[in-house]
């Protein structure tokens, strides 16, 4: 019974998810066609977070975060979190208080509608492919130049195992470094207990929790502080996980 409320929970929910997608779509592309990159995605940002809070309001999830207050949205930042939902997506529209470059897997421009916002806000990479690694690396290294904050989900995909953190590639952290940007991590708590990536049809209404850390300054960092730099990220957004595990 548990699993026949799910699946047409899901399925209701997959249809607002498309049709605010639908009704945004037009505005978005407008927006990045007609102002310039930075202007055209603040703007794009707007509607997009109408999409993301329609969606919530529609399907009853509701979406809040800790310490966002805290952050300074006049600087820019290389965003680090985890990833276990699909739920995540509409997460990181909310909860962040400022417009940034994802940077997302080139699978997702599959996806009707949504591939053609994705297109338009987020910086693709093909892992399988040098020469695309390399030109998302140049795009968000671009992106940060401008003053413009970029986000990257540094376990490499969606966590489907029971760990609540995945090892972390190096690639936010070298950009960090090598830019000079102060990384800042934050951990979505929840969102696979709503949305499970293994188990989509005991998907459940609730509150979504995100919280962010403090921002990691890396001024003076060379290469050999990539290991560190690293781990104390990890060790910041796992500490953040295990907290609300043993509170829950």
């Amino acid at each position: 019974m548990r699993k026949v409320v799910g699946m047409f929970y899901l399925l209701y929910s997959a249809i607002i998810f498309f049709l605010l997608m639908i009704l945004v779509c037009p505005f978005i592309i407008l927006s990045t066609v007609l102002f310039k990159e930075k202007t055209g995605i603040k703007i794009a940002f707007f509607f997009l977070k109408f999409w993301a809070w329609g969606f919530s309001i529609f399907t009853f999830l509701w979406f809040s975060s800790k310490n966002g207050e805290r952050i300074d949205t006049s600087k820019a930042y290389i965003y680090v979190g985890n990833h276990g939902s699909f739920l995540d997506a509409v997460a990181i529209v909310i909860c962040i208080p400022q417009a940034f470059s994802p940077l997302g897997k080139i699978e997702m421009l599959k996806i009707p509608v949504f591939g053609w916002i994705y297109k338009r806000l987020v910086v693709m990479i093909d892992r399988s492919s040098r020469e695309s690694r390399d030109h998302s690396v140049a795009e968000l290294r671009k992106d940060l130049a401008d003053g413009q904050s970029i986000l990257i989900f540094p376990e490499g995909t969606m966590n489907k195992t029971s760990a609540l953190l995945n090892p972390f590639y190096d690639g936010a952290f070298r950009l960090a470094i090598e830019t000079q940007t102060p990384i800042l991590p934050f951990a979505i708590l929840n969102s696979k207990d709503h949305l499970p990536r293994t188990a989509p049809l005991l998907f459940k209404p609730g509150v979504i929790k995100t919280c962010f850390g403090d921002a990691i300054d890396v001024k003076g960092l060379v290469a050999e502080d990539l290991e560190m730099l690293k781990q104390k990220t990890y060790d910041i957004i796992l500490s953040l996980l295990e907290k609300f595990k043993t509170q829950n």
